[in-house]
């Protein structure tokens, strides 16, 4: 097995009521040569206070002179990983035990990494026992423009396929269906049928998945359009 540094890529806003359960169940997987990467966009609560309370030095918090939104404010967090394979990590979820070493096995032959989850309310009871199987999760290029299956919270992917990612076109829907889409187009995936965390939905998630996104067939024409205008400069990088 290689040894790989891992970096943990988490973007927050007032997210004290979820963090504390989320940071820990991520700390406890790390080595002490890891790091977690907070990029924070300027929450008005306690999330910095929770953060600093854990007084780890693998906690690394970076705050933003202005908001980014969510895609600008992963794109920050990425930008600061120093690790040879990245997770990205959503403040509100629960990483259950064995994750980071499940995707790091994976990561000698695949290039990203997405695992399932089980798909459950802020108290802890279920409403999926699998997001793919919710989802309709499958891999290929084609299958992941017409319904993204590449959702943040669940991969990890190789510095390979950072340096495509990197910087984010400004005009893409959302990071985490960019770099699943490079994932398809420049490397190798695979999709771990392994549920590996508990995937919170709450009336405050950043993201709609799994419920209606409230777009216009216009507006979802263009986000698949602006997808392939940046995967094809992508292509030839």
């Amino acid at each position: 097995m290689i040894n790989n540094k891992i970096s943990i890529c988490m973007a927050t806003y007032n997210g004290e009521k979820y963090i504390y359960q989320q940071i820990k169940s991520i700390l406890n997987q790390l080595s002490a040569l890891d790091e977690l990467i907070i990029s924070d966009d300027g929450s008005k609560d306690q999330t910095i206070l929770i953060l600093e309370s854990f007084n780890d030095t693998r906690i690394k918090i970076f705050k933003n002179e202005k908001s980014n939104g969510p895609v600008g404010n992963f794109e920050n967090a990425l930008s600061k990983a120093k690790g040879d394979i990245i997770f990205l990590a959503d403040q509100d979820d629960v990483w259950l035990p064995g994750k980071i070493n499940t995707h790091t096995l994976l990561h000698e032959k695949y290039d990203l990494v997405i695992s399932d989850a089980k798909v459950v309310n802020e108290a802890g009871d279920m409403i999926y026992e699998s997001f793919f199987k919710e989802r309709d999760s499958r891999p290929g290029l084609f299958n992941n423009l017409i319904k993204n299956s590449y959702i943040g919270c669940c991969m990890s992917f190789n510095r390979r396929i950072l340096n495509y990612a990197l910087p984010f076109p400004a005009y893409i829907h959302m990071h985490d269906w960019w770099i699943g889409l490079i994932g398809e187009l420049k490397g190798h995936t695979i999709f771990c049928n392994d549920q590996l965390m508990n995937y919170v939905r709450h009336q405050n998630n950043a993201s709609p998945t799994l419920s209606r996104s409230g777009y216009s067939g216009l507006k979802r024409l263009k986000n698949r359009v602006q997808l392939i205008y940046g995967l094809f400069f992508i292509v030839f990088k």
